[in-house]
């Protein structure tokens, strides 16, 4: 017996997550995973933690060097970051 109103899966489970309103939540998960292959090697293993919170991505770092660094690309970076979730994800960026 064949059903009428039969959708394909990514249709329904995009349906879902957008019921759900996680959509956002969805895109800054990717971001956070997606940050050791866009900053390379040595700042992600210099980084020791990073999550996103109210629109903010905290990135706690072992190395001042790594962090100066960081703060003198700040505005670029978000923009590249933003660029690659295809959204606007961050509005600010806070080293510790």
């Amino acid at each position: 017996m064949k059903r009428s109103n039969t959708q394909p899966l990514k249709q329904v489970i995009h349906e879902y997550v957008e019921a759900l309103k996680m959509k956002g939540k969805l895109r800054e998960v990717s971001l956070v995973s997606k940050w050791e292959r866009l900053m390379g090697g040595t700042i992600s293993r210099a980084t020791r933690e990073i999550y996103i919170k109210d629109r903010i991505l905290y990135v706690y770092l072992n190395s001042s060097v790594v962090r100066n660094e960081l703060l003198n690309i700040k505005e670029p970076l978000i923009e590249r970051l933003n660029q690659e979730a295809h959204s606007s994800v961050i509005d600010d960026i806070v080293l510790k």
